[in-house]
């Protein structure tokens, strides 16, 4: 597996009306296309090697990118721009190239044609959803959002088309309602969910390749028996606090590869775009359930030493809700 980061960065112009409802606007930044990744690599912007070479995490040169609706030809169009807090809704979207055709024909990457995450602003629901997709390229998946508020679409892929690089696309989603907004968990090293407890050692640093280790126990004992969920132990998304800068990785090594482990520790090698404030969300499998860990982590300036602050949520099916916010879908 490919042990370096990709990363995009998030950049949106929210507008909102507080009161009885909620209200969201929507942003596009233009920003630099890579090559595709290797089988099995990271997804998103390439980041800085440490010491400012090219190396397995990409250009040095290349600049964080932008909230993008449309790149390289490519465009994410969202066909539910707006849901009802608390109620179930169909989330529905196609992917058109250049010519506005919609693209029906996609590189397999961890076991799917397309990943989608949805966050929401304030960071406190995230959702990592595999959504199908029609022979006419509509792209489909079932949603539930708790609060009102706006979110963020994320769409992961890669066109089958000759050439074509990685994606990753964006669009604001708004949830009508009451909006309560939500402060961001304080920083802490562990998080708890359902019986699991996982721990987060090591310091994400802006510009520098840095490994961060989770270690997942039960009942006190190590988890060593971490089963594969999309082709590998853990799952790691990383969002900025403020504009959703996004980071995309994958762990150290792989099931199978004769030396990666499976647990208790998962390990991935990650790289901030800037010093800031982030929301890290790990998913992992075990005993046939997909469980999700949320740490709030500091990178570069003050308080960069006090890392992650941890709420997790257990993931018994696919695509069930949770109070705090965390779903995943199968």
């Amino acid at each position: 597996m490919n042990t370096g980061v990709r990363i995009t960065a998030f950049a949106a112009a929210l507008a909102a009306a507080f009161g009885t409802a909620y209200g969201v606007g929507k942003g596009v930044d233009p920003v630099v296309e890579d090559a595709a990744p290797a089988a099995h690599g990271t997804h998103g912007r390439p980041s800085p090697a440490p010491g400012g070479g090219d190396g397995h995490t990409g250009h040095a040169s290349a600049p964080p990118g932008g909230l993008q609706i449309s790149e390289n030809g490519y465009t994410l169009a969202l066909a539910t721009p707006h849901v009802t807090a608390g109620a179930p809704a169909e989330l529905r979207f196609t992917v058109r190239d250049g010519d506005g055709r919609a693209v029906t024909a996609y590189r397999r990457e961890h076991g799917k044609e397309l990943h989608l995450i949805l966050a929401s602003r304030d960071l406190t629901t995230y959702r990592h959803l595999h959504p199908e997709r029609a022979a006419d390229g509509t792209w489909s998946t079932p949603v539930e959002l708790p609060r009102a508020g706006g979110y963020r679409v994320f769409a992961d892929f890669t066109p089958a088309r000759k050439g074509a690089g990685n994606l990753t696309l964006g669009a604001d989603l708004a949830a009508s309602g009451r909006y309560e907004p939500r402060a961001l968990p304080a920083p802490d090293t562990t998080a708890r969910t359902g019986g699991y407890e996982v721990e987060l050692a090591g310091t994400l640093r802006p510009g520098r390749a840095s490994e961060l280790t989770l270690k997942v126990s039960r009942d006190g004992r190590p988890v060593t028996d971490l089963e594969p969920y999309l082709g590998a132990y853990g799952h790691l998304v990383a969002l900025r606090s403020g504009d959703l800068a996004y980071l995309h990785v994958h762990p150290n090594g792989e099931p199978g590869d004769g030396t990666t482990k499976s647990g208790p520790d998962v390990s991935f090698t990650a790289t901030a775009p800037s010093a800031g404030t982030y929301r890290l969300f790990l998913d992992f499998r075990h005993e046939g359930r997909v469980h999700t860990a949320a740490f709030t982590v500091r990178a570069g300036g003050p308080g960069a030493g006090q890392q992650p602050s941890g709420t997790a949520e257990e993931r018994p099916g696919a695509g069930e809700e949770h109070s705090d916010g965390h779903s995943h879908s199968r």
